[in-house]
């Protein structure tokens, strides 16, 4: 008799005790400075957008948000410590897709899950990429390019940021396609390969628009095609590779903000709410989006969840069909 009244009371009391820390959570982060893992070296353009990002989100927090590089194993070593961080919102990575939906892929025995083993926070921007071949190469258009790739077997060399990376996937699935053959020349980076193709030490490369159309400008690089499913506004007058006799052809990444697995729902929210106040200032926009040729994504964290997953399924598709192999 005395048991049963008591009962509602003690629920109450269990639940309050549950609210009560996940508020106080949620009100006192960060309490402590926050940390975002880079899986790339200073400088690339991953690095440089972290570290935009971080510097805003410092002041919207009065805390320092701190950016550490942890290059290696083509974005494995930064990925798995992440994955493997306190699920508290004080450690959050900062990387393009490979991490997430293409390293699953190519490694058989990846040390963290590329979908579950982080908690999604946004998209942050996604950037187009066009294909640039040297001023020597004589073709004006892709369907030239095409065509003197199938008359001269082996003749072109093309240059990728990394072995089993996106541009190198990308491009072994289009000459698959194409049934054409050209040679892979893998670099630690973008930037020593696009040096390579203005020496003309390569001949073609898939990279941001950012890196090579100030050189197409100058007349030392061509643009024959944007890789992009429409064309990108900036560059109106470049057909894309659908549009170039390869229909649904698409290509290119994205950097993500992520957490490790299980970063409390109220946490996720707050610095969602403050990246997405970040990517919506027309200063920041403008400085860090616009000029680097990005697009601004700023997707929910339900909405990225299910991005992932369509991701994770494209990813391999196009892996499988482009045959590319790292082990």
């Amino acid at each position: 008799m005395i048991v049963r009244p008591l009962l509602p009371f003690a629920l109450v009391a269990l639940l309050a005790a549950a609210i009560v820390p996940e508020t106080a959570q949620a009100q006192a982060f960060p309490s402590r400075p926050v940390k975002i893992v880079v899986p790339t070296s200073p400088g690339g353009a991953t690095d440089a957008f972290a570290r935009a990002l971080a510097a805003r989100l410092s002041e919207s927090w009065g805390q320092a948000v701190l950016v550490e590089n942890r290059p290696g194993a083509n974005q494995i070593l930064g990925a798995d410590h992440v994955s493997k961080s306190a699920p508290d919102g004080n450690t959050l990575l900062v990387s393009d897709a490979s991490s997430f939906v293409i390293n699953p892929h190519l490694y058989k025995n990846l040390p963290y899950d590329g979908v579950n083993g982080f908690t999604p926070i946004t998209v942050l921007v996604r950037f187009p990429w066009v294909i640039a071949v040297h001023a020597s190469v004589p073709a004006d258009t892709f369907r030239e390019l095409v065509a003197f790739a199938k008359t001269n077997p082996g003749t072109i060399a093309y240059g990728s940021f990394g072995l089993g990376s996106s541009a190198h996937i990308s491009v072994d699935y289009l000459k698959n396609l194409l049934g054409i053959d050209i040679v892979h020349v893998p670099y630690k980076g973008a930037a020593p390969a696009v040096a390579d193709l203005l020496s003309g030490r390569i001949q073609l490369m898939m990279v941001t628009p950012l890196l090579v159309e100030p050189h197409a400008r100058a007349g030392k690089l061509r643009l024959v095609a944007a890789a992009t499913a429409q064309r990108i506004p900036r560059l109106p007058e470049l057909p894309t590779v659908a549009e170039s006799g390869v229909p649904g052809y698409e290509a290119g990444t994205w950097f993500g903000l992520v957490g490790p697995a299980g970063v409390p729902k109220n946490i996720v929210a707050k610095i969602y709410a403050d990246t997405l106040k970040a990517l919506d200032d027309p200063a920041f926009r403008e400085t860090y989006v616009t000029k680097q040729w990005f697009e601004v994504v700023g997707n929910t964290p339900e909405q990225f969840a299910d991005y992932l997953k369509a991701e994770y399924a494209r990813w391999d598709r196009l892996i499988k069909l482009s045959r590319v192999s790292v082990e």
